[in-house]
């Protein structure tokens, strides 16, 4: 058994879509999102995390074709 990761943010720009020679399709862009915590002293932070990710195959099209920068998505 493996552990899942699941990270939710808005899309930073707008997705790329290319094309393998195998005509696979690729798509790639980015989300930025949140992270709160507290210090030590029990102060209150958060920070922004911007996180690049790839998505392959009929799945890339999709969201190339109903995503757009601002997009709230959720990656697994």
């Amino acid at each position: 058994m493996y552990n899942k990761t699941i990270v939710v943010g808005n899309l930073t720009r707008e997705i790329d879509l290319k094309y393998l020679s195998t005509g696979s399709a690729v798509a790639k862009s980015a989300i930025a999102t949140t992270y709160k915590y507290k210090t030590a002293p029990g102060e209150q932070k958060e920070e922004v995390c911007f996180l690049d990710f790839t998505i392959f195959g009929r799945t890339g099209e999709v969201a190339y074709q109903y995503l757009k920068k601002g997009s709230k998505v959720l990656l697994e």
